[in-house]
C-alpha cells in the first residue's frame, strides 16, 4: 500500500508515533488509509451539512475495512461572491483546492481519497487532484436544493432573486414581494435549484464514473445521499484493494460521454473550462472544439432551469443520470464506472420514469436538434468562444448589434440599471478573463439584469469573462485571446458593428482590417487590476480560456 511508505519499517518509528497521536490504533496499521477532503463549511448552502455525510462516508470505509482520515479544503459560494470582490478568486480556488489535495494525499501517503464537494470550483478542482494523483479516488456531492415556494410557484435562485431585481425596478414586483422570494427561494442545505454549474458538475462527475449512480441528482439531506456516502466508503477500500485509480475512469471515453451529457441537458457554459483542465490533469487532449463538434449530432433533450422550466428534483424523479445515459445511449461510449457497472450497463438497468411532465425527451422528439452548448469563431474570436444556445431563443441566433465598450463588470452593471442599454446593442464587458479579470468573474448580475428587464431578444452581451451556470439568452462568453493579452476584444470601439451568427458558428466584429491594424499599433493594456497577493501571481500563470484556465 501507499501508506506503507509512512507506516511500515523499523526506521518509521517517528511517523507510527505520531500517527498514534492522532487516535490510530496499532490494528489500524494493516488498514488502507484513506483520506476524505472535505469542504465542509457554514459559508455555503452547498456545503454546510456536510458534516452529517463525512459520518457516513467514515463509517463506509470502515465497514470496508479501511482507516479514515478527514482533512480540510475552501469552499467559495458564488452566488455570495457575485458582483464584488470576491468572484475574482472563484475560478482560481479551483487551482488551489487541486494543490491542497495534492499535497495532502502526497505527503501523507494516503492509499485511495473520498471527495467530499458540492459547489462550482470545489467539484472540478476535486477531480483534478484525482487526475494529478492518480490515485483510487470516489466524488460524493452533497446534492441539489430543493426548491423553494412562494404563492403557488416553485422557486429557484437565479430566476426568483437574480432576475427578480430587474423586476422590482421596472415596477413588476413590489418590494415586499421580492423580500419574500429572498428569504423563500433558497429554503436550505444543497447547490441551487437549477442545471447550474455546481448541478452540471455533479452530473458529468455521475456519467465520467467517479461518483456512484443517482449521486449527481439525489437530493441534498436526504437519506438516499447518506446511502451514497456510506456505499462510497465501502467502495473506496474496495478500489484500493484492487487497485483501480482515477485515470482509470477519467479517460478519453469519459470525457467524451461527460460532453454527450452536457449537451444533451444544455449544461452550464463553465464545464467548458472545467472538462478541458481536468482532461489535462489526466493526460487526455479535449480541444474546445470538441464540444461543437459533438454539439452538431447530439440533440438537447431536457427541460432544465435556467433555460427551461423544472428543476433538480424534477430531473431526479424522472431517473435522473442513469435515464439521461438510456436515452442517448447510441451516442455514448462504453466505459468503467466505480459502481463496477459500465457505462452501457447502467444506461440498459434504468430507464426514465414518467412524471407528467415534460422534462426528458427521447432523441427524435428533442426541445432542440442540436446541442446545448456552441463554440463560435470569428475575428473577435479567433480561439473561440462559447454560448449556451439551450437558452437562447430564436430570434436571437443570428444578430446584428452596435458594441456598447466596458472594461469591467461594474462599469457595465452602472449602465444596464441606468437603462442606458437598449434593444439592437451588444454589451462588451472585457479584461474580465482569466488574465485581465484577474481570475474570470462570471457576468450573472449583468446577463440576469438584462432578462429581467425585458431585453432578452434585442441585447446581447459578449465577454472574455466567464457566465454562472445560471446565465441564460444570447450571451457570450470565453473570449480568446483575451484583451489583457491584445486579443481583438481589446480593439472594439463603441458603434461597432458586431455579427453573432450561432446557426454558422461565427462571431465577428464588422471593421476593415486595416482599421483593426491601426488599433492594434496603437494599444497598450490597461493597469491590472489587482496587483498583490496570490491573484498577482495566479495572473501571470492563467492562460486562455480556450484551454480551460489552466496554469503554466
Amino acid at each position: 500500500m501507499i501508506s506503507d511508505r509512512a507506516k511500515k519499517g523499523s526506521d518509521r518509528v517517528p511517523q507510527r508515533c505520531l500517527m498514534y497521536a492522532t487516535g490510530v490504533d496499532p490494528s489500524d496499521m494493516n488498514r488502507p488509509y484513506i483520506g476524505i477532503a472535505s469542504s465542509f463549511t457554514d459559508l455555503v448552502p452547498g456545503h454546510i451539512d456536510m458534516r452529517d455525510l463525512e459520518r457516513h462516508i467514515e463509517k463506509g470505509i470502515h465497514t470496508g475495512g479501511g482507516r479514515s482520515f478527514i482533512f480540510g479544503v475552501p469552499a467559495l459560494c458564488d452566488g455570495i461572491a457575485m458582483g464584488h470582490l470576491g468572484m475574482h478568486y472563484s475560478l482560481p480556488l479551483r487551482e488551489l483546492i487541486a494543490d491542497s489535495i495534492e499535497s495532502v494525499a502526497r505527503a501523507h501517503a494516503l492509499d485511495g481519497i473520498v471527495l467530499l464537494t458540492d459547489c462550482d470550483k470545489i467539484t472540478p478542482g476535486m477531480l483534478i487532484a484525482a487526475a494529478r494523483l492518480d490515485i483510487p479516488a470516489i466524488v460524493v456531492t452533497a446534492g441539489p436544493m430543493h426548491s423553494g415556494f412562494y404563492k403557488g410557484k416553485r422557486l429557484s435562485l437565479v430566476r426568483d432573486t437574480f432576475e427578480a431585481m430587474a423586476q422590482r425596478d421596472k415596477g413588476e414586483l413590489s418590494e415586499e414581494e421580492l423580500k419574500e422570494l429572498e428569504i423563500r427561494a433558497c429554503p436550505g442545505p444543497g447547490s441551487c435549484q437549477g442545471l447550474y454549474t455546481a448541478n452540471t458538475m455533479a452530473i458529468l462527475t455521475e456519467v465520467m464514473g467517479m461518483t456512484l449512480p443517482f449521486g449527481g441528482t439525489a437530493l441534498a439531506a436526504q437519506a438516499e445521499r447518506f446511502r451514497i456516502a456510506f456505499n462510497a466508503g465501502i467502495k473506496i477500500v474496495e478500489l484500493v484493494k484492487k487497485g483501480i485509480t482515477a485515470r482509470h475512469f477519467m479517460n478519453e471515453n469519459a470525457f467524451h460521454n461527460a460532453i454527450v451529457v452536457d449537451l444533451a441537458l444544455g449544461g452550464s457554459t463553465n464545464t467548458a473550462l472545467h472538462l478541458p483542465a481536468i482532461a489535462h490533469a489526466a493526460g487526455v487532449d479535449l480541444p474546445l472544439e470538441k464540444f461543437d463538434e459533438l454539439g452538431k449530432e447530439v440533440p438537447h433533450i431536457a427541460n432544465l432551469r435556467p433555460g427551461g422550466e423544472y428543476f433538480m428534483e424534477d430531473l431526479h424523479n424522472a431517473g435522473g443520470v442513469p435515464a439521461v445515459l438510456n436515452l442517448i445511449k447510441r451516442f455514448l461510449k462504453d466505459n468503467p464506472t466505480a459502481s463496477g457497472w459500465s457505462v452501457m450497463e447502467i444506461a440498459e438497468r434504468f430507464k426514465p420514469v414518467d412524471i407528467g411532465i415534460d422534462i426528458l425527451r427521447p432523441v427524435d422528439n428533442p426541445f432542440h436538434k442540436e446541442g446545448g452548448i456552441a463554440v463560435l469563431k470569428g475575428n473577435l474570436a479567433p480561439d473561440g468562444s462559447v454560448i449556451k444556445i439551450a437558452a437562447v431563443s430564436e430570434k436571437m441566433r443570428y444578430f446584428k448589434g452596435k458594441a456598447r465598450v466596458f472594461n469591467s463588470e461594474e462599469e457595465a452593471m452602472e449602465a444596464i440599471k441606468n437603462k442606458q442599454i437598449k434593444c439592437g446593442d451588444v454589451v462588451v464587458i472585457r479584461y474580465e478573463g482569466p488574465k485581465g479579470g484577474p481570475g474570470m468573474r462570471e457576468m450573472l448580475a449583468p446577463t440576469s439584469a438584462i432578462m429581467g428587464q425585458g431585453l432578452g431578444e434585442c441585447v446581447a452581451l459578449i465577454t472574455d469573462g466567464r457566465f454562472s451556470g445560471g446565465t441564460r439568452g444570447p450571451a457570450i462568453g470565453h473570449i480568446s485571446p483575451e484583451a489583457a493579452a491584445g486579443g481583438p476584444i481589446a480593439l472594439v470601439e463603441d458603434g461597432d458593428e458586431i455579427l453573432i451568427d450561432i446557426d454558422n458558428r461565427k462571431l465577428e466584429l464588422l471593421v476593415s482590417e486595416e482599421e483593426l491594424e491601426r488599433r492594434r499599433a496603437n494599444w497598450k493594456p490597461i493597469e491590472p487590476k489587482i496587483k498583490t497577493g496570490w491573484l498577482a501571481r495566479y495572473s501571470k500563470l492563467v492562460k486562455s480560456a480556450n484551454t480551460g484556465a489552466i496554469l503554466e
